[in-house]
Formats: structure tokens, sequence, C-alpha cells
């Protein structure tokens, strides 16, 4: 992210970094609501949220169709059936301080100022740290469940959802409307997640990392014995869709939700001042340790139902309700060693290895040391962290879950560093392959990388992994059965170099198969190991009969005719995300003519002036695809690859009786047929160019429910506005 002000950004630089904030907002969002594995902090991110809002504020026309303030979440996984939510599953803003609290009050009071007499109540209840699931009850049956997902539409686990004893498969009692969807989050204890540790441990199964990852991926099974098994637990606190009210207040909803059979939260309390608030929050704080289960702070909300739809909402967020944030916990530990590891780009990514230690009801034994720099006590622009002072094999050091997620070294107790202690050298040459390891420097700004970078490329065996393991994932091929474990072990095993070996591993059947083998073996032998009982019956390694391999072949199969966004993403190429992806597969239609223009573009003296302009692609994005295509290895994998797999053209149809061709449309509220990107994609194929934003220069307005300030602007405006269903039929694909 740029340390420039807002303020001080030409249009061409906002526009990049939009591109850019875009593409980085929507893979925390991935790695966060649908892969359970958040990379950065709570802060971090609202950090990027509020940059991105904040260039969107000064240049409205380059708000972008895909921005991180038009969507929540991330969009549902593959595997599951969607479900459009009747009423968004919207995300809250965030407080950190006491004043950030005042200020949620004060706006509230200033909005409703002309009211004298009324009388503003409040609720403050726990912000539990787990997966927000949304349950359908009609005439108090629940009759379907679903994850958040992008907060329009989810995942349908309704068959997993069943398991947990703290939903009602019926409503008790009587007085609940018609229909209801029910709010709340699903969780794990803590003595559960440590009870599944120890039984995964005892039969060497695979290690879990915090209640809340866990309890997520326990919810996304596809198998719901798996998730009956876990022993989830729930909380309801919010509804969605209602045929009417639970009742007339917050608080009077959720002890409606506990007359019908559900838990509720026992710290939910109403409060008139700030000062209860935060008086109630310090009280919740200091009970939190003791509760048995993850909560990462405390929410407020306008009590009365009637003011929260009177102030409403902003974009993807209520303005009556605000998470008030803990603030993170530390520990102390000793850093026992540094390892490096090598990331798909050749990032070299110090990990200081702890003494175990309890940070929030989790072990911490590892914490990322980002980069050089980083250790040295000095952050990207070369301003001193932790007063400046390193961090050495030997020290101890405070530590934190940064909003109760990712470990980070807080500071270095000076005071008892041994007295053998050295400063780290950081290595200059891959410890994986023994190339050269280097830190480049920005044509432009003459400023030096902060991170070290292997110049192995493709004969780094660390890279050659990460880089197999990019190509196979959920946003790229998304080949299923082929996650990272038997990435390594085909690898490992020599069956998989490049990305063409995946396609010719049918023709490899009984290598394979004793790959396959021989891992099951080894981990039986760790099992009986742990357990100290002996196996029965092992049948030898040929006269196994794996029944998978014919499903992870067709699998491969099924993936020889990628769309072409995807393959462009697939390829790993630096700097080059979904989103970037797709306007590249946009522009150059097909494989080849984005090949033939990346070769004239690393062959060229200025790459810069031979690239054709694009918006949305800056001069970042045509670095890495000169230094992709300038490089002749890369040539010779991609050969072997195309070989095997034959991306589909990206077709535009503009037909001469198109009633969209050369228009600009964008798309507003919810979209109930199709997707926002299916409908996006629909339009640019026909022809028209989709935009973020309303302006004069706006041909057409596709508005689904909830349409708001780009509906009036529209209006005022004279475009024309058409629901969704009329939008179809102009297509033809009513």
């Amino acid at each position: 992210m740029s340390e420039k002000p807002v303020e001080s950004l030409s249009e061409s630089e906002a526009a990049d970094e939009l591109a850019w904030l875009a593409e980085e907002i929507a893979g925390h969002d991935r790695r966060y609501h649908a892969e359970d594995a958040p990379t950065i902090t709570d802060a971090e991110y609202d950090a990027l949220r509020r940059r991105n809002l904040a260039i969107e504020e000064r240049f409205p026309g380059l708000v972008r169709e895909d921005s991180p303030s038009l969507r929540v979440g991330a969009a549902p996984a593959e595997g599951f059936a969607k479900v459009r939510h009747a009423v968004p599953m919207l995300s809250l803003a965030k407080a950190y301080t006491d004043e950030d609290v005042t200020d949620f009050i004060e706006r509230g009071r200033r909005f409703f100022d002309r009211d004298k007499d009324l009388d503003i109540a409040f609720t403050a209840e726990p912000k539990i740290d787990g997966l927000s699931a949304s349950l359908r009850y009609e005439r108090g049956v629940f009759v379907q469940g679903a994850t958040r997902g992008d907060g329009a539409v989810g995942e349908d686990i309704t068959a997993n959802l069943r398991t947990i004893a703290d939903i009602p498969a019926k409503l008790k009692g009587s007085g609940w409307p018609e229909t209801i969807e029910i709010r709340g989050e699903v969780y794990m204890t803590y003595a559960e997640f440590e009870a599944l540790k120890a039984r995964s441990a005892a039969v060497g199964g695979q290690d879990y990392v915090n209640p809340r990852n866990t309890a997520a991926g326990s919810l996304r099974q596809k198998d719901a014995s798996v998730t009956a098994s876990r022993n989830l637990k729930f909380f309801a606190y919010a509804w969605g869709y209602t045929t009417e009210d639970p009742a007339p207040t917050q608080y009077g909803s959720v002890q409606k939700f506990a007359e019908w059979g559900f838990k509720v939260s026992p710290l939910m309390v109403r409060a008139k001042s700030v000062e209860d608030l935060i008086a109630q929050y310090h009280k919740i704080e200091e009970l939190r340790s003791s509760l048995g289960y993850d909560i990462d702070g405390v929410v407020y909300k306008v009590d009365q139902l009637e003011l929260q739809r009177r102030w409403g909402f902003v974009t993807g967020e209520p303005r009556w309700a605000v998470a008030h944030k803990f603030p993170a916990e530390q520990a102390m530990t000793t850093v026992q060693k540094i390892d490096i590891q090598v990331g798909r780009t050749g990032t070299l990514a110090p990990v200081a290895r702890l003494a175990p230690v309890t940070v929030g009801g989790v072990v911490v034994e590892n914490v990322t040391l980002h980069n050089e720099d980083y250790i040295k006590g000095f952050d990207s622009n070369g301003l001193p962290i932790r007063d400046g002072i390193d961090v050495r094999i030997g020290d101890t050091v405070v530590i934190q879950r940064a909003g109760d997620v990712i470990p980070q070294i807080v500071s270095v107790v000076i005071d008892k560093r041994p007295g053998d202690a050295v400063p780290y050298e950081f290595p200059h040459t891959c410890p994986v392959c023994g190339s050269p390891a280097t830190r480049e420097v920005n044509e432009k700004t003459g400023k030096e990388d902060s991170r070290r970078r292997c110049t192995g490329e493709l004969i780094c065996a660390a890279q050659a992994v990460e880089r197999l393991r990019h190509f196979v994932s959920r946003g790229a091929l998304d080949i299923e059965g082929l996650g990272a474990e038997n990435i390594d072990l085909f690898f490992n095993s020599g069956l998989v170099k490049t990305a063409a070996d995946i396609f010719t591993l049918r023709d490899r059947r009984p290598a394979v198969t004793r790959a396959l083998a021989e891992r099951r073996e080894e981990q039986a032998r760790q099992r009986e190991a742990a357990s100290g009982k002996a196996r029965k019956n092992v049948r030898g390694v040929e006269d196994r009969n794996y029944e998978g391999l014919d499903k992870l072949f067709a699998a491969i199969d099924s993936r020889r005719e990628p769309e072409l966004d995807r393959f462009i993403f697939a390829l790993g190429i630096r700097h080059i995300g979904e989103t970037t992806a797709a306007v590249l597969a946009r522009t150059f239609s097909t494989i080849e003519e984005l090949i033939r223009v990346g070769k004239e573009t690393a062959a060229a003296e200025d790459p810069h002036s031979v690239f054709p302009s694009i918006n949305g692609i800056g001069d970042t994005v045509i670095d890495a695809l000169r230094d992709f295509f300038g490089n002749e290895r890369n040539d010779d994998v991609l050969d072997r690859l195309l070989e095997q797999v034959k991306p589909k053209p990206y077709i535009v149809t503009v037909s001469a009786d198109s009633e969209v061709a050369g228009k600009t449309i964008v798309f507003t509220g919810t979209l109930e047929k199709m997707t926002r990107s299916e409908a996006k994609a629909m339009a640019e194929r026909l022809g028209a160019k989709v935009a973020g934003s309303v302006s004069a220069k706006t041909d057409l307005l596709v508005a689904g429910p909830g349409a708001g300030s780009k509906l009036k602007l529209a209006s005022e405006l004279g475009v024309e506005v058409v629901d969704e269903d009329t939008w179809l039929q102009r297509v033809g694909k009513a």
C-alpha cells in the first residue's frame, strides 16, 4: 500500500492503487471467510479498507465494480449450494478506543437531534469469534441454514447446522413470526478444541490452529457426521428477513430468541450512556478469560428497532451498530531459532520458533518476522520499530495475537538478552536451492525492496512446490482432490515437477498408487507408535486399491479447457491476482495473444511504451509480465503446459442487434438470478462497458432490491433504470 497521502495522489496513481487494493482485500476476504486462514490482523485489514474508501471518496469516478466497498466477506466456496440472503448479512464498523465509541454515540445523538425528547437506548453484548450463520424458520420449523459468504450469497450448510444441539429443529413456545431468519455465531469452546487436538494427535492426524478456524472448517464438512463429532455451539443475536419484528427493541428480540429455544449471551445489557457502555466493555473484558470460548470485543447497537431503521445504513455496514474490539492479549517467551521459508514468488520469509506459550487460549510456537529489516528493528520505510531493537536467537520477547488472530512480536526484553546473543545474519542465498537472494530496487524511486527474493525461480524446489499449490488452488484451476498434501507428495516423489506433469499422472498410475500407498503406510506406522498397538492383516503396497484415483484423474481432466482468466491467474505471475487476470483475459481474448504481447514487452527497451494502455493495469503489472515472459525457463514450462491444456478464448459477443453493445452499464442492489460478477461478465461479452459508479456517461442502471445512492443519482441524471428481469429480457437470457 502506498504511503503517499490520498490528497497527493494523481488520478492514475489512484486508479493503480484502487486496483491493487481490490486484489489485496479480496484475497484477505477469501482467506478469512472462505479458507478460515487469515494472514493479517483486523487492524491492518481495516486500514486497507479505510484507505480504499478515502481514495474512492476523492475520486468517485474511479470506483471499481469489484470495489471492496461494494461487498462484504468472500464469495461462497465451491461444493455447497448457493443461498441468496433475502436481507444481506452485513459487517460492522469497528471501534478501537473509548473515543471511537464516544464518536459513535455522538453521531447518533446528532442524527436524532431534531427529536429533543427522544430517549435513545443501546445494547452491549460480547462479540463471539466464530462463523456467522443464518437460520431460516418457517412456521417455527428450521428449513435452511447458510453461511455469510459475501454478504449477499452464502453456502447452504443446513445438514451440518442440524447437528448443533443449540439450534432447535422447531421453535419453542409461541408468537414467532410466520417466517424469520435467526442469525448468530457458530463457535467451538476451548475445552472441545483441546479435546479434538488430543484425539487427532493420538492417531497422528492434523494439527488445529485455533477454535475459530476449527469451527469454521467443521461447519464446512461435506460429511455432516464429522460436524456432529465436533460439538459446536451457537449463540443467537440478530435476525435477517422476518414477516414481523420479534419485539420492538433489540434487547427484547434477543430475549424472545431465548424463549424460542436458542442460547443467547447472558452478558447482554441495555444502557443509556457511553459511560455505561464502556463500563460493560471492561466488565466483559475482565470475564473474557473465564468464558471458555473466544470473544474479540463488544458490540453496541441502538436498542429501538424504529430508530435503527431511521438511522439506516452506510455501504456494507449499519450506522446503528459498532464493534468495540479488545486490545490484543500478550505473553512473554523466548526465541529458540529463526528459520527461513521460501514462498511462491521466491520471497525469503523468516519465522521465529518460540518456546510454546498460550496467548488468548491458543498455544503459539511460531511468529513471522516478515523480512530482513523487520528483524533489525526497522519498517519498510526505514523507521524504527520496537524502539529500533533487533531480534536475536535467545531473546526474551513479548508477543501478542494481533486482532486475536496473527501472532506478532511487540517488543524485545533487552534486560534478559543472553550475553552470547549475536545479531541474526540474514542469508544472501536461498536455503533451498542455493541461488543468490537479492533485494530488488525500484527503478523509479531508487528504493530497495524490504524483501529478499531467491533468483532461482523454477529451479528452486520451494518455489516450484508453492507455484504448484497455487496452480491447483480454488481461485486458479481448482482441481478437487489435489490439495497441498498431495502436491507435496507427488513433488517429493518426482511425479510432478511442473504444472504440465499434473495432466500426465493418469499415464503413470502405478507410480501414483505406490506413492499414495507408501504415505499411508508411514501414517499407519506413526499411529501405531503413538497408540502402542500393533496393526493386524496389513496388506502389501501392491494389493491396495485406491478408488479415489479415478475421481482425481477425472477432476484433472475436467480442467484441460479452463477459463482464460483462471488460467492466467494460475500461472502465478507476481502482482497478478484474480481481478487483474480477468482484465488481461478480456483485453487479449486468447493466451496466444497475451504471450505475443508479453514477449514483445519483454524484448522492448521501454516495456511501458510497448504494452497497451489498459484501465486497471499499471506499471507494476507491466514489469511483472515483462519479467515472466522474458524468462526462457518460463517459456519451456508454459510450452509444455499448453500441450496439455487449452484455455478457452475469452469471447466478447457483439451482435448487430445487441441492445447493450457500446453502452456503459452499472449494476446496483442485490441481483437475485445471478451474481454481480456473472452479470458483469455477461454485459462485457455482449460488448458493454461495466462501470462501478453512476455518472453522466452511464447509459443504463440495472437496479435490484436494496439499491441506494446510485439509483437516486441515476434518477437525477436521467439515466435509464431497469430491474433484473428487464435486463435479462434485453440480453435474451430471460
